[in-house]
């Protein structure tokens, strides 16, 4: 039954163990399968949709229905056991809901998984992966042979251990983690509300489409999860639908031992539709029934919570923590195959299974041609919105994008980077259509207001600034979300940069999801002073620079940080970090705004032959107190060459002869100066150089005296390079 959060849910374990407990209980109205209409038909502006397609808003026979649930769970089952190796248990638990979502109400191309208005799918118990690749086989990927489930948890297989958007066409985002894949869920919604507010009119919607996410009990206790929640509601994001797989297991055992709260009241407090689907199992009428109602619900996300049990089937494992990460053994995989009825050979998909589920493939084709020739109506009544809607479908730029960043000259007043950065993202959002974002309960400090924009809520989604509030885990996964939607929409997201801290998974997740996000990190060094060492990163630079496949940025002025928002844009692949300063800095002579993309660069120089008597390398404000030292070096008659070191990971990717030009080998008297760690500046400074940073945490004090106290002063530089 579908009820409210006050009942009490039946025991579910006896059923989980009872041969074909789900034959008999429904009756359902047969399908009718005629062939599809000819594509062109489907495809005329306006044309209904075609009889196949009609034909999904009827579920297939209850014998049918059975069939496909048991080959998802044991697709998962075999998998699992040939590569010894996986988490069985919410696959064959969830595997009722995954059909009936699936199947009956998701709307996707399985030939084209990148259909810009499908509707998203976010498993964020990534751990039970197995029900997603099962799901995507049947459906006709192509990402999902037969084979890649064969290989699952494989070397370069396509069917990794847990979802990878990266790895597997049809996986949205990159999950695991526990939380984040919902607050991504978020993100995805929050990217069609607002996309849908823009662009569709009152006579053609042209962006509707719906985000659905399954998460367990483990995603329900990461606070990211709350957080994400918690802005949802505020939002009103009412096509989003998530599904809660209530199973009560965790690894360590039924989470009674560490998780009794309500949460679907917590859901209903933080603005959310709440549903009860009590047997999950074996219910297929009733979570028919839920997903129907949470569509009828407009103005409010929605939370189905589906009691289900974890291993269902497995006579000796079912609703246990055993059954959760581990094969069950030959000898169980046997006892529930014989348990469920299902003689079969591993990998086995019954022909009226294959059948039913290959209507997907012409289905999926109609609903895109459908939509293409929407769109095409649409672009003619609406030439300058299709424009824009392309931009971001595409994630193509506009031609002369970069010409909008500001460039600044040397006789131009000092000011600070956080300053710079807000000039730099106000020209970026009157010219990319996509470009919106946010800061978390920082904007004023963070200095990242679109002051051409209103904000993003719930009677505003047209709008691009984003409040987050003090949540920056949720917000760090919510701007992956949205990055992951459309590749022409470009967020970012901003806090101060010690509290890289509280999002660093977000952070890390971007980087492997190959998310694009853009993340405005301000109060970048202990130069904001007072606040003292809470808020003063110092380690958090090279821990990030530590990370694969992101960039972390830190320019010196005004033309770096235009510099560092151009490389950011124009990687899509890779998140970037812009770490900002709170104190104003001079504008250098000799920085550049396309040298950034070089990583590394020569600002000043005196000597000639590459052959400098010393090499200054800094970033940010260091920058400046380099080339100051450096001038006092000359006055003495020395040769010095000043690099700006702005991105480690760009200047890496050079070729050898540029680097040389920059860094000759032959040049062993190195200083590098920078407001952090030192660790990780002998790879550019050599055995013979001296790193000049803060090996400890700051201190509260006005910033001129903490850069004097902890020696990151011009006559420290000086001293340094007459010592080597």
């Amino acid at each position: 039954m579908v009820t409210p959060a006050s009942t009490t849910p039946a025991s579910t374990a006896s059923a989980a163990a009872a041969p074909g407990s789900g034959r008999g209980v429904l009756r359902l109205l047969r399908s009718s399968t005629c062939s599809l209409l000819p594509l062109a038909a489907a495809a005329r502006p306006g044309a209904r949709l075609t009889t196949a397609l009609r034909a999904r808003t009827q579920p297939a026979e209850p014998e049918l229905v059975e069939q496909s649930v048991n080959t998802i769970r044991f697709l998962a089952v075999d998998a699992v056991e040939k590569a010894q190796s996986g988490h069985p248990g919410l696959p064959m638990g969830c595997a009722p809901l995954g059909h009936v979502l699936f199947d009956e109400f998701l709307r996707f191309n399985p030939k084209n998984p990148a259909w810009f208005d499908r509707d998203r799918f976010v498993l964020s118990a990534g751990h039970g992966c197995m029900l997603q690749y099962a799901l995507l086989h049947l459906a006709g990927y192509d990402a999902v042979k037969m084979d890649d489930l064969k290989a699952f948890r494989q070397w370069r297989s396509r069917t990794p251990g847990h979802p990878e958007n990266f790895e597997t066409p049809g996986v949205e985002v990159t999950t695991g983690p526990l939380g984040q894949g919902f607050a991504n869920a978020v993100g995805l919604a929050l990217a069609e509300k607002h996309l849908a507010s823009r662009f569709n009119r009152t006579d053609m919607k042209i962006v509707d489409h719906y985000t659905y996410a399954i998460l367990g009990d483990g995603c329900q206790m990461e606070g990211v999860s709350n957080e994400a929640a918690s802005l949802a509601g505020h939002w009103g994001l009412g096509k989003l639908i998530a599904f809660y797989d209530d199973n009560h297991i965790s690894i360590d055992g039924n989470t009674d031992i560490a998780f009794t709260e309500d949460v679907l009241a917590r859901y209903e407090a933080l603005g959310w539709h709440t549903i009860w689907v009590k047997n999950g199992n074996t219910g297929y009428d009733d979570i028919r029934a839920a997903i129907k109602e949470a569509k009828g619900v407009k103005d409010k996300p929605t939370l189905i919570k589906v009691t289900t049990t974890i291993g269902f089937g497995s006579p000796n494992k079912a609703n246990t923590y055993s059954v959760h990460g581990t094969a069950l053994g030959s000898k169980e995989v046997e006892a529930t195959r014989s348990n469920l009825g299902w003689l079969h050979e591993p990998f086995h998909v019954p022909d009226e299974v294959k059948r039913h589920w290959s209507l997907h493939i012409d289905e999926g084709a109609s609903l895109e041609a459908e939509w293409n020739a929407r769109f095409v109506e649409y672009e003619m009544k609406y030439h300058q919105e299709a424009a824009e809607l392309k931009s971001i479908i595409s994630g193509e730029l506009p031609s002369g994008w970069d010409n909008a960043l500001p460039t600044y000259a040397p006789e131009i007043s000092p000011d600070a980077t956080r300053n710079l950065s807000q000039q730099c993202l106000n020209a970026l959002a009157k010219v990319i259509p996509g470009f919106l974002g946010g800061s978390a309960d920082l904007a004023t400090s963070n200095m990242t207001m679109l002051k051409m924009f209103g904000d993003f809520q719930r009677d505003t989604p047209q709008e691009r600034n984003i409040r987050f509030g003090v949540r920056e885990h949720g917000m760090g996964a919510i701007s992956n979300g949205i990055a992951v939607h459309s590749p022409g929409l470009i967020p970012y997201c901003a806090t101060f940069f010690v509290f890289t801290d509280y999002m660093r998974a977000s952070i890390r997740l971007s980087a492997l999801s190959e998310s694009g996000v853009i993340f405005v990190m301000t109060h970048d060094s202990i130069g904001l002073g007072e606040d003292g060492p809470t808020h003063q990163p110092v380690e958090q630079l090279f821990s990030l620079r530590a990370m694969p496949n992101i960039l972390m940025l830190r320019p010196a002025d005004g033309n770096e940080t235009s510099g560092a928002y151009k490389i950011a844009v124009l990687n899509r692949k890779r998140p970037s970090i812009i770490a900002l300063s709170r104190q104003k800095l001079l504008q250098l002579k000799g920085t550049s705004v396309d040298a950034v993309s070089k990583g590394g660069y020569i600002i000043s120089d005196n000597s000639l032959g590459n052959k400098p008597d010393f090499i200054l390398i800094g970033t940010s404000s260091e920058l400046e107190i380099a080339e100051n030292a450096a001038g006092e070096l000359r006055n003495k008659g020395r040769t010095v060459r000043v690099v700006s070191l702005v991105c480690w990971e760009l200047f890496e990717e050079q070729p050898e002869d540029y680097k040389e030009s920059v860094l000759p080998n032959e040049v062993t008297s190195r200083i590098s100066i920078e407001a952090g760690v030192t660790f990780g500046w002998e790879k550019y400074i050599g055995q013979k150089g001296k790193a000049i940073g803060i090996d400890r945490f700051g201190i509260s004090a006005p910033a001129g005296r903490i850069y004097k106290e902890l020696g990151l002063t011009v006559e420290n530089v000086i001293a340094a390079a007459e010592a080597l």
